[in-house]
């Protein structure tokens, strides 16, 4: 279904459902050359505004009542509209699943009626790219890396997130900023940033994109570096949100144009376990498009790689040689244990206590359900992951690169600690000590070593600590230490391979105060995974809870699919029970198990997170160990991560990003890491009633258990406003 093929047979066995149907005017959208950044750089005079609206003016045509229809029936998809579909993205030279097009074929229908909904040019939605690192650990260990891509940065980063505060995680921002700007100096340049957040304020009621003052960004609550500290960077900042609940929830950063992250994490500290993953190629296009349509202003300095498209681009900014480099024979990273290159994963089952063994044996867990799990069809499924039909050539290993200096504050070397008699360990990169890495072999070499056992100290111990981070010194873990095959690893980097089908599936901001706006393709995507999946459909989310997403699970156990959920236990439970915000986790929980048949429990996998050194789950509120992962894996295969919650904010309201990939390699890697950097899928499984209780029965202290009273408004109005001050969790 590659985007090159002809179109002669393009409409024969097409779908005669209009509500399915790829219309005439949407596949002429995803053929048009043109799209909202590449009008604005054929005119730097046009603002994202207005250069949408050249695209598509008066083409929105929607209702809520088609968008409630639409949501409520399972589509039947032809195998013409299933070609149609792979026509309308451009997917370089891999061909997506048939999987990936039902998901992504449901997510583009739902541009026909009202093209904002994606938050892209169309023509952009569907894409290809490569997936050099994911991080998945706790949030210094995200803006470490941010830090790092800023200082690298030769023209251009655009940082786009929910809340920004004033806090350790800030100053890794602010800190890499200033290194910045010291090192475009000497370099005799400049380099333009633009951030864009949500902090609530009253101007937003007459214009939703407002231009913060410098006296404004640079005060005690945002602290950002004004113009004086940072002479060679050109920073402008916009306050976003659409009145009343159209959060700006989406959570990127995107630099020089050619390479882009997406993110769980918010800027701000807090004991949350966090998902990065970053791209490359082509697709890095698409979210600069939704960057532009975002920013929505036009912006001053303009920005420099408009004229500058990822797609153009020869080479990758990260599988540079260096990157091999990290990579021992046996698939670890070098001088470790854990195995992170799947082609070198040995087999075993992906989720849950089974996930723990490497054989046809299951270990035995009191609170674990069904331990065989079959297809839809009646298939079992094997005790392992099965391989890409798609596989791409590995690269070779290459000898150790060690780099030139940096304008930095500290000289680094990609060569992993204990590689040679003479070298020393990696220092840690602080806010108070800062060293920055010349390229990603460098970053991932000092972050496993601050994760990994010291001298006289236990594995456990190191992982304890390194959770602890700026939230919580001292507070003890009490897991045993595991098998070094086991071990943390917070950097997940992929050796090089050819760009996979990837698209995104985002949705756009709606502020009325009511649950009307569900059609958009984030919430197409969610709902096509559960209803297409063969095998299984892992969700790992901080809050459960959306109407429309409980029906689709309790049918998808029904017919057979295992769906695996990890939630947050007590994630912003006061805010969830609001009216019309669905309740909090517990009781949608204990809902969902009493709502299946009995052979329907079997297939549903609910697991309270579990943080990696510890044995029971944390009640949020406790602010020691929480989980904020927007993860969604189906049949592992196909993935798709990003902003977006579970929860009725995200479903109806929030502006999210999500990136949809087409790769069992790289499932397949996420699924190994999740289960290597979290304790969920051992002790986490609630019984059979959606509670959980340890081995004498006991249940969570401080948890706020399934009912939570008459008076659980007041509580959640008491946590709104917490939220709209930047206490609260988002």
């Amino acid at each position: 279904m590659s985007g090159n093929q002809g179109d002669g047979d393009v409409h024969k066995g097409l779908s005669t459902d209009p509500k399915y149907k790829i219309s005439d005017r949407l596949y002429g959208w995803c053929q048009s050359k043109d799209s909202v950044s590449s009008l604005l750089a054929a005119n730097p005079d046009l603002t994202p505004t207005a250069a949408w609206q050249e695209l598509f003016h008066e083409n929105r045509k929607g209702s809520s009542a088609r968008e409630d229809d639409r949501n409520a029936e399972a589509a039947n998809i032809t195998d013409g509209d299933l070609s149609r579909a792979g026509l309308c993205g451009k997917w370089g030279t891999r061909k997506p699943s048939d999987l990936f097009m039902k998901l992504y074929h449901d997510a583009l229908c739902t541009l026909d009626a009202d093209p904002e909904r994606g938050v892209v040019s169309p023509n952009l939605m569907g894409s290809c790219g490569t997936v050099p690192l994911t991080i998945i650990s706790v949030l210094p260990d995200i803006v470490r890396h941010m830090s790092n891509l800023i200082v690298r940065a030769q023209k251009e980063v655009f940082l786009a997130t929910n809340f920004w505060q004033n806090s350790i995680a800030a100053r890794y921002i602010t800190n890499a900023l200033r290194e910045l700007s010291r090192r475009a100096q000497a370099r005799g340049d400049r380099v333009v940033v633009k951030v864009i957040y949500d902090r609530g304020n009253p101007r937003q009621v007459f214009d939703p994109h407002y231009i913060v003052l410098e006296s404004d960004y640079t005060g005690n609550a945002v602290k950002l570096p004004p113009a004086k500290d940072i002479p060679n960077v050109d920073l402008q900042v916009i306050n976003y949100h659409q009145p009343i609940l159209g959060t700006f929830h989406a959570k990127y950063m995107i630099v020089d144009r050619r390479i882009a992250i997406i993110q769980s994490n918010n800027i701000q500290d807090n004991d949350n376990l966090e998902m990065m993953v970053q791209i490359e190629g082509p697709i890095v296009d698409s979210l600069y498009d939704v960057a532009m349509i975002s920013w929505h202003k036009k912006p001053n300095p303009p920005f420099p790689c408009l004229r500058s498209p990822a797609v153009s681009a020869t080479e990758s900014p990260s599988f540079v040689d260096s990157h091999a480099s990290v990579f021992s024979p046996t698939g670890s990273i070098m001088g470790h244990s854990a195995i992170i290159d799947p082609e070198k994963m040995l087999p075993r089952r992906p989720y849950g206590v089974e996930a723990t063994t490497r054989n046809d044996g299951i270990t035995n867990s009191a609170n674990q359900g069904d331990s065989i799990e079959k297809s839809a069809h009646g298939r079992p499924i094997p005790n392992s992951l099965e391989g890409d039909p798609r596989q791409p050539p590995q690269s070779e290993q290459s000898a150790v690169a060690s780099q030139q200096p940096s304008t930095g504050v500290s000289v680094v070397s990609s060569k992993p600690p204990g590689a040679g008699s003479t070298s020393e360990p990696l220092l840690e990169h602080t806010t108070d000590d800062p060293h920055y890495d010349n390229d990603l072999a460098g970053e991932i070499f000092r972050v496993q070593a601050a994760v990994s056992a010291k001298s006289e100290e236990s594995a456990m111990l190191a992982v304890t600590k390194h959770l602890n981070h700026t939230m919580n010194e001292g507070y003890a873990g009490d897991a045993p230490d595991c098998d070094e095959a086991d071990e943390m690893t917070p950097y997940i980097p992929y050796l090089a391979h050819e760009p996979i089908p990837m698209a995104l599936v985002n949705r756009a901001p709606y502020g009325r105060p009511n649950h009307q706006s569900v059609t958009n393709p984030q919430n197409a995507a969610w709902i096509s995974a559960l209803r297409n999946a063969e095998r299984n459909v892992f969700i790992q989310t901080p809050t459960l809870n959306a109407q429309p997403l409980i029906p689709e699970i309790v049918q998808a156990c029904e017919r057979g699919i295992h769906v695996y959920c990890y939630v947050c236990l007590g994630y912003n439970d006061a805010g969830e029970m609001l009216p019309m915000q669905g309740g909090h986790n517990e009781k949608v929980s204990h809902q969902l198990h009493t709502a299946l048949s009995s052979t329907g429990r079997q297939h549903l996998h609910w697991h309270w997170y579990v943080a990696k050194d510890q044995m029971r789950p944390i009640p949020a509120i406790q602010k020691r160990r929480s989980c904020h992962i927007k993860l969604m894996i189906v049949d592992e295969t196909i993935g798709i991560v990003g902003s977006g919650n579970q929860d009725t904010q995200s479903w109806f309201h929030s502006q999210e990003i999500n990136l949809m990939i087409d790769s069992p390699q790289i499932c397949r890697a996420w699924i190994d890491a999740l289960r290597r950097n979290q304790n969920t899928g051992i002790y986490g499984a609630v019984r059979e009633d959606g509670i959980w209780r340890d081995e004498k029965g006991g249940t969570i202290e401080g948890a706020i258990g399934v009912d939570a009273g008459r008076l659980s408004w007041f509580h959640g109005a008491i946590d709104a406003v917490k939220r709209l001050k930047g206490t609260g969790n988002f």
